[in-house]
């Protein structure tokens, strides 16, 4: 798995995660604090080593920080990295057991869905620990499945975006979307209602021949995806979709996905600048997801949801604009924004 080695400042804490008798093996990175307990997903995924899981868990720890930072939200980021095991083993079990070792934060960590993981897995994360979304909602309380959110947050950016960028809506306009998981899937659906022409691209043929029948896509290899003819690229499958080969190649004029850590070098950023390339920062973009686990956790209503998603269309605006009048790449003027949010909460505690 490949994750953008963009800021790396260095964590508050990590804590190695093994439990032989279960197959748990992995880590939890905390970044920051600042804005209240360190939050993000636990990540579920074939690791050829623990070094591998390691570095993504640092990176997307750090992203989550950011990530709450221009969300509003009272959280710092946060990630747990657990390796799949590679034979036979009993997933109740090991969630179980990594929510106990959730637990012994005492709170410090909040954890949720993420990429191989699902709200089954998260009700065994509670059966040891209160400090855990993305479970079953209760009545008039915000819960479940987040990635409807994230798939929400990412679609009106989009909108928001072609319409800074291109000068158009999403209706008539070609996106190629990398990856059609639970997010990218959702995408594609509300895209295919705006009336947006679509070409996807998924290692899993069940997950792709769906999308082409249910909404007439048409399906690429995972290897052309970036390089079709495009209005629209949507990364929303693993990090470092964005690479200097990938860019040179890619014929869109936008770029807005799910994905996180979709930069594989913070130079990419200024190669989308200098080809002119509209670039959405995914951190900002995906923010719906995490917003649904905060308002979960905190006891907040589905409306709370909705209201914090709809803001994120226009920071879009905000920051593509910023951008645009200063000549900098969208994702540099991103980074400092919640770095000045990090930053006030830091000299208000200290």
């Amino acid at each position: 798995m490949v994750a953008r080695p963009a800021r790396l400042t260095p964590p508050l804490q990590c804590v190695p995660l093994r439990d032989p008798e279960s197959g748990l093996e992995g880590v939890i990175v905390i970044h920051s604090t600042a804005l209240g307990p360190g939050a993000g997903g636990c990540r579920f995924w074939s690791y050829p080593d623990m070094d591998g899981a390691r570095a993504d868990a640092m990176r997307l720890a750090e992203g989550m920080s950011y990530k709450n930072a221009l969300a509003g939200l009272p959280l710092g980021g946060a990630k747990a990295v657990l390796r799949r095991p590679g034979g036979e083993f009993d997933r109740a079990r090991l969630f179980h057991a990594f929510g106990r070792a959730v637990e012994e934060l005492g709170g410090r960590y909040v954890t949720a869905e993420d990429v191989g993981t699902s709200v089954a897995d998260m009700q065994d994360v509670a059966k040891a620990t209160r400090h855990v979304a993305g479970l079953p909602p209760a009545e008039g309380r915000a819960g479940g499945d987040p990635s409807p959110w994230t798939a929400r947050g990412v679609f009106e950016s989009m909108q928001a975006a072609a319409a800074f960028a291109l000068g158009s809506e999403l209706r008539g306009l070609t996106v190629a979307v990398q990856g059609t998981g639970n997010v990218g899937a959702d995408l594609c659906r509300h895209l295919a209602e705006e009336g947006a022409r679509l070409v996807i691209a998924d290692p899993s043929p069940a997950r792709r021949e769906e999308l082409r029948v249910a909404l007439g896509a048409k399906v690429v290899g995972v290897g052309e995806i970036a390089e079709v003819e495009a209005d629209v690229f949507a990364p929303c499958a693993l990090g470092g979709a964005l690479t200097r080969e990938s860019v040179g190649k890619l014929q869109a004029r936008l770029v807005c996905g799910a994905a996180n850590n979709q930069l594989a070098s913070p130079e990419v950023g200024a190669m989308l600048l200098d080809r002119g390339i509209a670039y959405v920062p995914d951190y900002v973009a995906n923010a719906g997801g995490i917003i649904s686990v905060s308002a979960e956790y905190l006891g907040e209503t589905e409306t709370d949801v909705a209201q914090r998603v709809a803001a994120i269309a226009p920071r879009v605006a905000e920051i593509l604009e910023r951008a645009a009048h200063e000549s900098r790449s969208p994702a540099t003027v991103a980074d400092e924004m919640a770095e000045e949010v990090i930053g006030r909460a830091q000299q208000a505690a200290a």
